[in-house]
């Protein structure tokens, strides 16, 4: 993929810094989340966390550096190893001593981007994983079932139970979904047709016609008139409330996993373009932050003086998010506009001398956060690959 010399330079320099990351956080467990020290301690970012773990694997595999790619599978044997009787993986594992912890309640998405994790080694970088693992992913399947409306066939969750763990969103959550939709067909669990058809019949209220479920009718009284019929899904639906922020990695992913047709995809970029979540630096979380004066303002978003608009979840621009707004833009537009976002995610990375930041203010775009993130370098590789790779894989 043809770019300017300086960009170019600027790209490749981003990937081997990536790299030398990954290497360094590397363990015999798993990726750490971040390099460790004091910092990285205090808040036990000196763990393999399950989701980071999975997007890096995701990364590393696609990488096409052996050596990487060779140590893909270690962080998800060692939450595999820690897996609950009932099924759930954890969230963390920390390194070094025979910890794991689930959060809080009903923490879905760490079981979900390890199934797909396991799913993209097996047919990349490590065959025969998922028959190795068959026992381990039976289990992580039923407990997710096991948080599926049968009548929905969408998994209902509570507060703070995802990536985003200290925003309100609850009961059905466009992003928690639409790894299940991407779940379900890949490991063939039965319902995938009728979570696809209830997900756009829930979140996207104004679009979908009206439902011949009794309580999915009760829930839609819940989606304000003034926000129905938008291109973006809402973020979450329960029935006191519903999500329009505006979740962007939610939307992106609806985009990759399938749950979104081919012109929906396209009315979804659109608009997230036009609310400029790519600038300064792809890419910012949430169209619209939520303020103490909304009604879904929670006081748990004020934990740490971190979750106020434009930080952190609530706005915040998180660069391992980025790396999947390069894929769907990759998908829809063209490698070729993917790469000017591939410039923009190597900028975002440099910043602080090559910090790899956790996330960035929404508007000023300074760097926040714990550095050395290793899904950062990971996202950025798997990135990298979407663009310039001409036999990429993707993992969608």
């Amino acid at each position: 993929m043809p770019l300017a010399d300086a960009d170019r330079r600027l790209v490749d320099a981003c990937r081997t810094r990536a790299i030398e990351l990954l290497h360094r956080n590397d363990t015999p467990a798993g990726l750490l989340a971040a390099t460790p020290g004091a910092a990285a301690r205090a808040r036990h970012y000196d763990s393999v966390f399950a989701r980071d773990a999975a997007i890096c694997a995701l990364g590393m595999a696609a990488s096409g550096v052996r050596s990487l790619q060779r140590r893909a599978a270690r962080g998800l044997l060692s939450l595999a190893a820690r897996q609950a009787p009932n099924g759930q993986l954890p969230n963390y594992v920390s390194a070094g001593r025979a910890e794991a912890d689930f959060w809080y309640l009903g923490c879905v998405d760490a079981s979900l981007w390890w199934l797909l994790a396991v799913d993209y080694l097996d047919v990349s970088a490590h065959p025969g994983l998922r028959e190795r693992l068959q026992v381990r992913i039976a289990r992580a399947v039923n407990w997710l079932r096991a948080q599926e409306h049968p009548h929905l066939h969408l998994i209902v969750q509570p507060e703070a139970a995802d990536w985003a763990d200290i925003m309100p969103r609850a009961g059905v959550v466009a992003y928690t979904n639409a790894l299940w939709y991407r779940v379900k067909r890949r490991y063939r669990v039965a319902g995938g047709a009728h979570t696809r058809t209830r997900f756009a019949a829930l979140l996207d209220p104004g679009g979908a016609p009206e439902p011949d479920d009794r309580r999915m009718r009760l829930l839609r009284e819940a989606v304000p008139i003034d926000a129905r019929g938008g291109d973006l899904y809402l973020s979450y639906l329960n029935l006191a409330s519903c999500g329009i922020e505006g979740d962007v990695l939610g939307n992106v992913l609806a985009v990759l996993c399938g749950v979104s047709d081919a012109a929906r995809s396209r009315r979804i970029l659109a608009a997230l373009c036009a609310a400029g979540v790519h600038r300064p630096y792809p890419v910012r979380v949430v169209v619209a932050p939520i303020t103490r004066a909304d009604e879904r303002w929670r006081p748990y978003m004020l934990r740490h003086r971190q979750n106020l608009p434009w930080q952190y979840h609530n706005g915040g621009i998180w660069p391992f998010a980025g790396a999947f707004w390069i894929l769907a833009v990759a998908r829809l537009h063209g490698r070729a506009a993917a790469a000017a976002e591939l410039v923009k995610l190597a900028q975002a990375n440099r910043l602080g001398r090559w910090r790899f930041s956790e996330w960035l203010h929404g508007t000023s775009g300074r760097t926040r956060g714990m550095a050395a993130q290793s899904w950062n370098a990971a996202g950025f590789l798997l990135a990298h690959a979407a663009v310039m790779n001409d036999e990429f894989r993707s993992p969608f």
